[in-house]
């Protein structure tokens, strides 16, 4: 699901300077070009293990909270959970009782 959403947001032209920060720019217009022709399943595909790390914590439910304080602890002082995914209050209940704790 998140190469899913990480693909949506790299096929609109106004993240094409984000993937190109990373080396990806040009994965941009064929995302884009696959948006229009409704091939979203395919999207995802192209997004690989190192863009969707360097994009998302990857991490069981009981780590994810470890993994953000890891990645942005003394950075941000706030974090908002988007996941359109069924059962998403529960899987995240770990990661937000964890960042609570700390």
């Amino acid at each position: 699901g998140v190469r899913g959403q990480i693909a949506f947001y790299g096929s609109t032209p106004a993240y094409r300077g984000v993937l190109e920060h990373h080396g990806w720019g040009d994965l941009q217009p064929e995302l884009n070009a696959l948006s229009k022709e409704g091939k979203w399943a395919e999207m995802g595909t192209l997004i690989d293990d190192e863009m969707l790390e360097a994009f998302a914590i990857v991490a069981e439910p009981d780590e994810v909270g470890d993994a953000l304080l890891a990645r942005f602890g003394g950075v941000v002082d706030r974090i908002s959970f988007y996941a359109p995914y069924q059962d998403a209050a529960a899987i995240f209940a770990p990661a937000v009782e964890r960042l609570k704790a700390s």
